[in-house]
């Protein structure tokens, strides 16, 4: 049961930013400490993303301060860091539900309040987002209306914010966008442009000057457009030589100000209301500490990104204890696999991007950091970069998660599939990914890879199945090869056994029975084996098949399944919609055989979050739903025992 907990003494009394507004700007402060002390209380007992939301406190306040949200738009990128921004604006009261079935959203979500201007749970669309919605308000002549997209400096590393910012810097709009520098997203920044962001932020001759400048430049754009043009020319000069280079942002036709101190409240509340009388488009670089207020989490921010539940004292983390070995996440299977691999064939790569940590291919990247490599919140790149590796004779392992895989599809299709190149897709947090809901839910993916030409795709049931499925896709002249598996722990605690070949396409009987057959593929075959054996306590005795591959499918499997059933069902933890199901009613049709066939899986309308036995449930797919459907379709009930 979630807890709730109480809100100091100003926070209390703050409902709405209408009630911020009441306060004094002396008074901020301790509503910043009031609200990064309720975040903490709140996550520590509930669980959820910690370190971003308290590295923007001191922000959060200062825009809902200055702003007139909801009329003034304000667009939060990705949603990790939003936590102040909901429990300001209406939903104190339900945060301790927070990421809960049934509970708020752990991301901004329009249909949960008017406060949330855009829903995001990707990264990298706020500058996209909020440049639309700027030039909607010009449209419509809503002169006075302010748009504002708080951007992390992680998140300004994928294509969509630089083709956001090109765009952004030609528009004559009243647009805001704040860089959030803590040099982290969930795994430390990469890249040139972390290191262009550092410099900047380092250069003391050009510190000494940023407020100099901001002050002239509002005072002087109040006396009309020449001399801002005059003052516009002397700033980009000054700015220029104190940093020995162009300014990127000022290179796209953005005004810059900063770096400035992203946890001193007051000024920023004056540098946002003096950025709302300048027109145009601008862009405020705030250098902040992820995790800032609560020091474990200022040491290891990818640690504290999202810890879970712990205490908030001793800053323990509150791990559940077992009396005997547990299996491992299948992330960790996977992290493990691919070292044992490379260290046999050399010409495996590992990519991620972004995810090292969460895919854990941070392992590889330790134990071999010359064949590892975190491109940053780029999947698009990720894919073309791994498509020119395999282009010179390499294998890259290319680890996305699904939901984010979707943002790649083109690059999956135009330079991989048509090339017929060895890539390796692994595709994690696949099917039902738990507490982040529908913006993670890897419920797609079999759906939109196996309609691609020269594509393998392929989910194993268990850990060993994933092995034997990694060291497969690395054979000489594999082509496309998708591996889908899902968050969370396997079911083998002997899980590292010798690896071996799986014929493509080929499936396996796990059990045989009579009545009905239950066709699966991946993980959760194994709420199948929990439904058969309470089953067969009842007299019932399905036979169960795990396809393994949805494309190529196991015709020899699927013949002899139609020839002696004319009841089958189909589980999957996808999409029903074009997934292995679909695949597998084609199959009949194509083939003239007849059967009632009954497809369970996800349905056609977007799952919210909860943790995964709960949507499964929901849906109509755990181990309690299957069984139900058997009864339901099989008949009477058998006094015998099927052989296997």
């Amino acid at each position: 049961m979630a807890m709730q907990v109480p809100a100091g003494n100003l926070l209390q009394n703050i409902q709405y930013p209408s009630d911020l507004k009441q306060l004094t700007e002396a008074q901020l402060e301790q509503v910043c400490q009031e609200l990064r002390q309720y975040i903490i209380d709140v996550v520590s007992v509930n669980g959820g993303h910690f370190a971003a939301s308290l590295g923007v406190v001191e922000l959060t306040v200062a825009l809902q301060y200055v702003l007139n949200t909801p009329y003034d738009q304000l667009v939060w990128d990705v949603g990790h860091q939003a936590y102040g921004h909901k429990i300001l604006t209406g939903r104190r009261d339900q945060f301790h539900t927070n990421r809960l079935y049934k509970g708020i959203s752990g991301f901004p979500k329009r249909s949960e309040s008017i406060y949330d201007a855009f829903g995001v749970g990707h990264s990298s669309t706020s500058i996209s987002v909020a440049l639309g919605m700027a030039v909607a308000s010009h449209y419509k002549g809503e002169t006075d209306r302010q748009h504002v997209a708080v951007i992390g400096d992680g998140a300004m590393t994928a294509g969509i914010a630089f083709e956001a910012l090109n765009h952004a810097g030609i528009e004559n709009s009243n647009l805001l966008v704040i860089l959030n520098d803590n040099n982290m997203a969930i795994d430390p920044n990469v890249g040139a442009l972390k290191e262009y962001l550092t410099d900047i932020t380092t250069s003391k001759p050009y510190n000494r000057f940023r407020d100099d400048i901001a002050t002239v430049l509002t005072k002087i754009s109040a006396m009309g457009p020449d001399a801002f043009k005059f003052a516009k020319k002397i700033e980009k000069s000054i700015k220029g030589t104190l940093l020995k280079r162009s300014n990127f942002f000022e290179a796209l036709q953005f005004r810059y100000f900063g770096p400035i101190d992203g946890h001193d409240v007051e000024h920023l509340v004056k540098v946002l209301k003096d950025l709302r009388d300048i027109p145009g488009p601008k862009l405020l670089h705030c250098v902040t500490t992820k995790g800032k207020g609560y020091a474990l989490a200022e040491k290891d921010q990818t640690k504290w990104h999202a810890p879970g539940l712990f205490d908030k004292i001793t800053g323990e983390i509150k791990k559940t204890k077992y009396d005997k070995p547990q299996p491992p996440k299948y992330q960790d299977v996977f992290g493990h696999t691919i070292i044992e691999l490379a260290e046999q064939n050399p010409k495996i790569m590992g990519i991620t991007p972004a995810m090292p940590s969460g895919c854990s291919l941070n392992l590889m990247m330790k134990a071999m950091p010359n064949r590892a490599f975190d491109v940053g919140i780029a999947e698009q790149h990720a894919v073309t970069f791994s498509a020119g590796l395999a282009s010179q004779g390499l294998i890259p392992f290319c680890n996305i998660y699904s939901s984010f895989m979707q943002r790649a599809y083109d690059q999956v299709i135009h330079d991989v599939a048509i090339q017929k190149l060895n890539v390796v897709f692994c595709l994690d947090r696949a099917g039902i990914a738990g507490a982040d809901g529908p913006t993670h839910h890897g419920a797609y993916d079999l759906a939109y890879m196996r309609c691609i030409p020269n594509m393998t795709v392929s989910a194993p049931m268990n850990e060993e199945e994933l092995r034997n499925l990694m060291f497969t896709a690395q054979q000489d002249d594999m082509g496309p090869f998708v591996i889908r598996y899902p968050r969370g722990s396997g079911v083998m605690v002997d899980w590292q056994r010798p690896m071996k070949a799986i014929p493509v396409g080929k499936g396996r009987k796990v059990c045989d029975g009579e009545d009905v057959a239950i066709l699966t593929i991946g993980t959760i075959g194994n709420e199948v084996v929990k439904a058969t054996a309470e089953l067969n306590t009842e007299g019932y005795y399905p036979a169960h098949y795990d396809l393994r591959f949805v494309k190529p499918l196991d015709e020899a499997l699927l013949h002899d399944v139609f020839k002696k059933f004319n009841k089958v069902i189909t589980v999957e933890d996808g999409c029903l919609e074009g997934g292995m199901g679909s695949a597998v009613l084609e199959f009949m049709a194509d083939h003239k055989y007849k059967a009632d066939v009954v497809r369970l899986g996800i349905p056609d309308h977007i799952i919210e979050h909860g943790e995964q036995p709960e949507l499964w449930a929901e849906c109509g797919y755990d181990a309690t739903s299957i069984a139900a459907k058997v009864k339901t379709i099989a008949g009477k009930r058998k006094a015998h025992t099927i052989a296997s």
